[in-house]
């Protein structure tokens, strides 16, 4: 398979026609999404992952990699998420601009920052991320942090278009902030509840939010769930009380659902990017929805 793909890319690359202004490929939906919002008509910005797939595991197809080889900006998660297929595509995209070092090589990992750092990660602890915790994409101060760079980076490769990315991204954080505001006030009732998860990934939205988690399905990050580990977390839960369960739409929910009937909390579904539902087109959406499931509890 590997030697049929490596074949067929000197053919795709040379064929299909280009597109004007700055070529923004993203490995998750929410950058193209910020992307799209800062760079207006001056950029066109794609993801290679969809809103509803599992980061961790994507298939480096060849699609993608012509994606790649064509990008002026590579805006990827960093931290490990994408450690399983991105470097396939690096290597078979054959472009230098993207590559690192290069001046179209974003790492929005390197704007947070992270948390759960593991200092002494190894594959015993399960799917651990060693330089922190990769799902930042879930908190919305994360994604100004992501979006100032990404802004920055669009200036650099096109410092004509300074101007236009300025204005965007300074309208981006002022409804940012409207918006900051009225998701918080609306999310204030929570604040101290106590949240199950399916997945270790949603600490930076518990922190943004005032949630707090005390525990996870998953025994250890990427290990399914077993009887007597479950068992005993809803003995736990139990005793203290909780309000939510709360997972992505990609973690299988059979187990969640009857966790959540037996601890007597909803589970919610959220939407960890952009695309994870039909309708979340922004990371407005985005977080919209969010907020909407967690104070309906629904």
């Amino acid at each position: 398979m590997r030697l049929a793909l490596a074949s067929m890319i000197p053919t795709l690359l040379a064929v299909g026609p280009l597109q004007a202004g700055l070529k923004v490929v993203t490995t998750l939906p929410d950058y193209a999404a910020l992307a799209a919002e800062i760079g207006g008509e001056r950029v066109s910005a794609e993801a290679l992952v969809k809103g509803s797939q599992d980061p961790h595991f994507a298939d480096a197809r060849p699609s993608m990699i012509i994606k790649v080889n064509r990008a002026d900006l590579l805006v990827f998660n960093g931290l490990s998420l994408e450690i399983g297929w991105l470097p396939v595509l690096l290597k078979q995209g054959r472009n230098a601009v993207v590559q690192p070092g290069g001046p179209g090589h974003l790492d929005a990992s390197t704007t947070i920052a992270p948390r759960e750092i593991q200092r002494n990660a190894d594959r015993s602890k399960g799917d651990v991320h060693a330089g922190g915790n990769p799902h930042y994409f879930t908190s919305p101060d994360e994604l100004r942090r992501v979006a100032r760079a990404i802004r920055d980076r669009l200036v650099a490769l096109d410092p004509d278009g300074r101007r236009d990315y300025e204005q965007r991204f300074t309208a981006f954080e002022r409804k940012l902030d409207h918006k900051t505001a009225e998701w918080k006030q609306r999310l204030a009732p929570l604040q101290g509840q106590r949240v199950v998860v399916y997945h270790k990934s949603w600490i930076y939205l518990l922190e943004w939010a005032g949630l707090k988690r005390v525990g996870a399905l998953e025994p250890k990050p990427g290990i399914p769930p077993s009887s007597a580990h479950v068992s005993k977390l809803l003995a736990q839960t139990r005793e203290q009380g909780l309000h939510f369960v709360i997972q992505e739409v990609y973690h299988p929910t059979r187990l969640s659902r009857v966790f959540a009937e037996k601890a007597g909390a909803p589970l919610l579904i959220l939407p960890s990017m952009v695309g994870a539902r039909p309708g979340i087109e922004t990371v407005w959406d985005k977080f919209d929805k969010i907020v909407e499931m967690l104070t309906d509890g629904r």
